[in-house]
């Protein structure tokens, strides 16, 4: 999560607070979003929130969710049935950036609300987190097999990081295709920034010695105008939590090769472009591979 989102923690405010304080003119002309994209994102999110939310009355209520989000953040009124349609995978083609960001709202505050119903404190923390991961996880599972995704076991040598590296390169490619990202896809290993006081200075070939020899190493994510960051924001001031759909996309990548890896919480990105998304992220091997 970028500091962009943490730096606003007003917890507990209501979407129509948190709109006031904050809007998004950039994003309020629509762009096509990819059938493809969205019948993936339809099947793991709904693959989820159908555990926790499982009445044909709680897709009303997202509906609602959604209605409320496109009136305060659009201003437009919500097609009839959008959520439902959704839901079910029909007219995925008539869904344009604004619906889809609505969408991904309008589902993961329903499921983090039914969350908040079973669990408290820092039990619910870690639910909220591990929706968002599993929803990344089913997401990712089904890129592997449309793009036909190779990653190696393990990420040891050069050969192992090169495979990586691709693999990254053809998820961004899909995002921006599908309209996910609007202008830019960027997963670095060269990493020359600043964070909590200390001096980052990484090259592509320093990543894989610092992981070797079981040390943390670095990463930038860079995205442009990823089409749920107004709602990525909006969660994370009403609720506490965000859906981060590419972050937990790519956390799994790392996952399935050995590695721990998420985006750190206080990196400041305001030396970066201002049409960016940027994320500092951490990456480590998992216990079992040193």
């Amino acid at each position: 999560m970028t500091s962009s989102i943490r730096d606003q923690r007003a917890m507990a405010h209501s979407l129509a607070y948190v709109v006031s304080q904050r809007q998004y003119p950039e994003f309020q002309e629509w762009w096509p979003v990819g059938a493809p994209f969205l019948a993936m994102m339809s099947e793991a999110i709904l693959g989820q929130w159908r555990l926790l939310r499982p009445s044909a009355e709680d897709i009303a209520a997202v509906q609602a969710t959604v209605e409320e989000y496109i009136s305060l953040v659009y201003k437009r009124e919500t097609r009839p049935g959008l959520a439902a349609s959704f839901a079910a995978s029909t007219e995925l083609e008539t869904i344009q950036s604004g619906e889809f960001d609505a969408l991904s709202y309008g589902f993961f505050h329903s499921a983090f609300n039914a969350l908040a119903t079973r669990k408290s404190g820092l039990e619910l923390v870690a639910a909220r987190r591990r929706f968002a991961e599993q929803v990344g996880s089913l997401f990712f599972g089904q890129l592997v097999e449309i793009l036909d995704i190779d990653l190696p076991a393990s990420l040891n040598d050069r050969r192992d990081f090169a495979a990586v590296d691709s693999a990254l390169s053809q998820v961004g490619r899909f995002l921006r295709e599908q309209g996910y990202l609007q202008s830019h896809f960027g997963f670095r290993f060269d990493v020359n920034t600043s964070h909590a006081g200390d001096k980052i200075d990484q090259s592509e070939q320093d990543f894989m010695r610092k992981l070797t020899a079981g040390g943390t190493a670095y990463a930038l994510y860079e995205m442009g105008h990823p089409v749920i960051l107004p709602s990525a924001v909006y969660l994370y001031q009403t609720v506490g939590e965000a859906q981060h759909h590419s972050s937990r996309t790519i956390e799994e990548l790392f996952a399935r090769v050995g590695c721990d890896a998420w985006e750190t919480d206080d990196f400041d990105p305001s030396n970066y472009p201002s049409d960016r998304v940027v994320e500092l992220w951490k990456v480590r091997r998992r216990s079992t591979d040193l």
